[in-house]
């Protein structure tokens, strides 16, 4: 198993400060480890997430409601869109009544990419983690925010 101290090869002050450490720490290793993952079907982990958010609501989504629903705060939300819009993932829905609003939806083209991604290839990230650990994981992070 991985010991950050060996890792990074450093000493630390006290357990918090490892702790902290140890989550940046981590959040990098799984960012890399997605990178990598979405690199082979031509979309970033935070486009991935966007058509996750409109094919789980099934329905058009304002930009607004799509960014604060994404695991990652994006301020570059409406330009990861364009991609996804320029490979017909998405589609802009202008509304009838207001020219303004926008919202967006998956299309047929979006669901099938989604459907042909795996959707346990986080698995190999909790490998190491039981069912009980996992959770407690998860607990503890909820504690921390």
């Amino acid at each position: 198993m991985g010991d950050l101290s060996k890792d990074i090869n450093s000493k630390f002050d006290n357990n918090r400060v490892k702790a902290l450490l140890n989550i940046i720490y981590t959040a990098n290793w799984i960012t890399s480890y997605q990178n990598e993952f979405f690199k082979t079907y031509g979309i970033s982990p935070q486009q991935y997430n966007i058509l996750r958010i409109l094919k789980g609501a099934d329905k058009p989504l304002n930009v607004q409601t799509i960014k604060d629903r994404m695991l990652e705060r994006s301020p570059n939300a409406t330009r990861l869109m364009d991609k996804l819009c320029a490979k017909k993932y998405i589609e802009r829905c202008p509304s009838e009544h207001d020219r303004r609003v926008v919202k967006i939806a998956i299309t047929k083209e979006g669901k099938a990419f989604l459907d042909a991604i795996p959707n346990n290839f986080n698995r190999e990230l909790l490998k190491n983690l039981n069912v009980d650990e996992a959770k407690q994981l998860s607990n503890l992070l909820d504690k921390m925010r």
